[in-house]
């Protein structure tokens, strides 16, 4: 069974009401949410003090990619809010995640997450951008820079995990989105989704569920089945 601080749900949701419904229906069955740019956009960071203030640990998905100082001081605002996650571009380069790590320093529960290649991404997108090598081969060299500039952990897809663990070793985090139920369907993520248990067998740290547990009608019992890899 999956312990219940590694899968984390998605509050992917365009208001407050509709999140704070299914935090209400999950109750004592989870205690991580992930609020992403829509949502917080929608219902303010009120939502983000609301929920650590019922002892729930809040993952913000920021993807921060803007210049040293704006990052900083968006991490410095997570930090305030009581997020335990914030998530930087890699991409953004070492100076745009150091920065990231030094405004983390003033809050020892915050942990900064390199965003290595979006889950929906493909070859060809990135080749689109010209960038030559293989979504593979980004994820592992974008992860190699987000060590060298003191992150704690790196978001990648499941199919890449066990190669993340392989090259980063046993301590940082690997939060994998794109986690879907076996046999279901894989929303946004493309092909480079994939199941709770995979994930985690192949050395992800933690697992985001979105809409396999947020639209189902039963939602703990989704939950359930995610722990539980059925």
């Amino acid at each position: 069974m999956i312990n219940d601080s590694r899968a984390i749900v998605a509050l992917d949701f365009d208001g407050r009401a509709d999140a704070e419904a299914l935090v209400a229906r999950l109750g004592d069955a989870c205690g991580h949410y992930k609020i992403g740019l829509e949502l917080l956009t929608a219902a303010g960071p009120g939502l983000v003090e609301e929920l650590v203030g019922r002892g729930k640990e809040v993952f913000l998905d920021l993807k921060l990619f803007e210049i040293p100082d704006s990052v900083a001081g968006a991490v410095r605002a997570a930090g305030a809010l009581g997020a335990s996650m914030v998530t930087v571009h890699a991409m953004g380069g070492t100076g745009i995640m150091a920065a990231a790590v030094d405004a983390a320093r003033e809050f020892p529960g915050l942990r900064v997450l390199a965003l290595t290649v979006v889950t929906s991404m493909t070859g060809s997108d990135l080749a689109d951008i010209g960038i030559g090598a293989t979504t593979d081969e980004q994820v592992l060299r974008l992860a190699r820079l987000a060590m060298g500039a003191g992150c704690h952990g790196v978001i990648a897809s499941p199919r890449e995990a066990g190669a993340l663990r392989g090259v980063l070793g046993p301590r940082p985090l690997i939060v994998t989105p794109g986690v879907t139920l076996p046999g279901g369907e894989a929303g946004g993520h493309g092909a480079r989704a994939g199941t709770a248990q995979a994930a985690l067998a192949a050395g992800a740290s933690h697992v985001v569920v979105g809409r396999s547990v947020t639209r189902a009608a039963d939602p703990v019992a989704a939950l359930r089945r995610v722990r539980d890899g059925r």
